[in-house]
C-alpha cells in the first residue's frame, strides 16, 4: 500500500484537478476508487457497459449508485452495435475512446487503471508463452505517456489476495464477474493454475516480477537509443534503406523493425506478433525484388529493390482507362502528341494510322499483358519489361500503357516501343511524347 500511495503523490495532482478511473464494479476498481477518494482527489468514475452478459446492467447500476452515495462524479457508457470481428480489441478501443473523451471533457491529466501484481504476472507469463517483442515481455508500466495525458496503474505493488483483504477491512463494496472463474479464458488457467503455485514458492513473487519488468525496460530504453540513432540515418519518411540495414547485427536487424512497428502501432500494439514481425524479415531477406506485408488496419510494408517501405494501404485502385486525344495526364506523367521530334529514345512514338485501329486508350496493366517488341521476333510480357527496368510493384500498377481500339499494345511509354513504332524516316501521321514526372525516378 505504502508504494501505491507514494506513486499516487508522486505525481503532478492538486486538490482541484480532476482525475479519471477506470472502474468495472470489480474488487480492484472499486479499491482503486476508495482509495483517491479518501487521498481528497476529484474523482471521475468511467464505466462502460458491454452488454455481454446478464450482469452488465446491474453492474452499471452498482456502480452509479456507490459513486452518487459517495460524492464521485459517474460518467457511464454503453456499447452496444457490435456485429463482428474480435470483440477484445474492439471494446478496448471503445473503452479507451470513451477515457480518452472525458480526458478532454475535465481536462484530466491522468487515467487511472486498477491493474495489480498478479495482473503484470500473468500477462508477463503469457507473453512468454505466446511469444512477444523484449517490450512486450516487460508487460504494462507503472505509469505510461499518452499523447495528453498519463495511465497511471498505483495498484501494481499489490496482490489480489491483498486488495481484497483492504476491500474487507473497510467494508468496500464490489460485484464479482462469474467469468473470471471459468477456465475457459487463457488469463483464468494462469490465474487459477501457475500463479498459486508461484506464490507457494515465495508468498512476494509478485515483487520479482516488477523488478523483472523494470529490468526489462532499462534495457529496452537502452537499446532504443542505439536503434534511435542508427534509425536517423536509415529510415527516412518511412523508407528503410535495405543496403544499410543488410550490414547490422541480425538482433540490431529485428530490433529496429520492431521499433519501426511500435511507431505505426503506438496505442494497440496488441494487434502485432511474432509471425507479422517474421513475415516482414521474411521478405527483407528474399531475393526476390518486390514483396508486401498487410499488417493489422491497413499498414502496408512494401519491399521496392533495395527499399522496404512502411504506409497506410490505399484503398483506392490504381487501375485507369482513358481514350487519348492530343494529351493526358496519367498517374506517372503526361502523353502529349507533338509536331516534330527526332528522338529515337522509348520516351517518343511514331504511328502510321493505317497501321492500328483508332481511337488510341491509354490504360494501366492487366494480367498476362504481352507487347510484340520492335526488333524482337515474338512477344514479351509486359511484368517483365518493369522487371528487367527496377520498376517498383507500386510504380508498376500505375504506368501507362498505350493501346488501339483493338487492345493490342503498341507502347510501353519511357521503356519499350512495339513494331508498329515507324522509323523516323518513314511514313507515319502521329507522334506521341511521354514526360515522365521526375518524383518516379527517385
Amino acid at each position: 500500500m505504502k508504494e501505491s500511495i507514494e506513486l499516487i503523490k508522486s505525481l503532478d495532482i492538486n486538490t482541484k484537478d480532476y482525475v479519471i478511473v477506470a472502474c468495472s464494479g470489480g474488487p480492484d476498481s472499486m479499491f482503486l476508487l476508495r482509495l483517491l477518494k479518501d487521498l481528497n482527489y476529484q474523482v471521475v468514475c468511467a464505466h462502460v457497459n458491454h452488454k455481454m452478459r446478464s450482469e452488465s446492467d446491474y453492474e452499471y447500476d452498482f456502480v452509479k449508485d456507490y459513486c452518487e452515495k459517495n460524492d464521485i462524479i459517474f460518467e457511464g457508457n454503453i456499447l452496444e452495435g457490435y456485429e463482428y470481428g474480435n470483440f477484445e480489441n474492439y471494446a478496448r478501443e471503445f473503452r479507451y475512446q470513451f477515457f480518452e473523451e472525458l480526458i478532454k471533457k475535465y481536462k484530466a491529466k491522468y487515467l487511472f487503471t486498477a491493474h495489480h501484481g498478479d495482473d503484470l504476472m500473468e500477462t508477463i507469463l503469457m507473453r512468454l508463452v505466446r511469444g512477444s517483442s523484449l517490450k512486450g515481455y516487460a508487460s504494462f508500466s507503472k505509469l505510461t505517456k499518452k499523447k495528453d495525458y498519463f495511465i497511471v496503474r498505483p495498484l501494481i505493488f499489490l496482490t489480489k489476495d491483498e486488495i481484497l483483504a483492504y476491500n474487507k477491512e473497510k467494508d468496500i463494496p464490489f460485484v464479482i464477474d462469474e467469468s473470471n472463474n471459468s477456465d475457459d479464458y487463457t488469463r483464468n488457467r494462469f490465474r487459477h493454475h501457475v500463479l498459486p503455485f508461484l506464490k507457494e514458492e515465495d508468498s512476494r513473487v509478485h515483487e520479482r516480477f516488477l523488478l523483472f519488468s523494470d529490468e526489462i525496460k532499462e534495457c529496452v530504453n537502452y537499446l532504443d537509443q542505439i536503434t534511435e540513432d542508427i534509425l536517423s540515418k536509415i529510415y527516412i519518411n518511412n523508407i528503410l534503406d535495405l543496403d544499410e540495414f543488410n550490414k547490422l547485427d541480425k538482433y540490431l536487424q529485428k530490433r529496429i523493425i520492431t521499433y519501426i512497428i511500435h511507431l505505426w502501432y503506438p496505442d494497440n500494439l496488441y494487434l502485432i506478433n511474432l509471425n507479422h514481425l517474421s513475415e516482414i524479415m521474411k521478405i527483407i531477406s528474399s531475393t526476390k525484388p518486390n514483396l508486401k506485408v498487410v499488417l493489422p488496419e491497413g499498414i502496408t510494408v512494401i519491399k521496392e529493390y533495395n527499399k522496404l517501405i512502411f504506409k497506410e494501404l490505399d484503398e483506392t485502385t490504381d487501375s485507369y482507362e482513358y481514350e487519348f486525344k492530343d494529351e493526358l495526364e496519367v498517374p506517372t506523367g503526361t502523353l502529349k502528341t507533338v509536331s516534330d521530334e527526332d528522338s529515337k529514345s522509348n520516351y517518343i512514338i511514331r504511328l502510321n494510322s493505317k497501321d492500328i485501329k483508332l481511337p488510341l486508350t491509354v490504360r494501366s496493366r492487366k494480367d498476362g499483358d504481352k507487347i510484340k517488341i520492335k526488333n524482337l521476333n515474338g512477344t514479351k510480357k509486359v511484368n517483365d519489361i518493369f522487371i528487367d527496368n527496377k520498376i517498383t510493384l507500386d510504380k508498376r500498377n500505375k504506368w501507362p500503357l498505350l493501346v488501339d481500339a483493338n487492345n493490342t499494345i503498341l507502347w510501353v511509354p519511357g521503356l519499350k516501343k512495339s513494331e508498329f513504332d515507324v522509323a523516323f524516316n518513314g511514313n507515319y501521321d502521329i507522334i506521341i511524347k511521354y514526360f515522365e514526372r521526375e518524383d518516379n525516378n527517385e
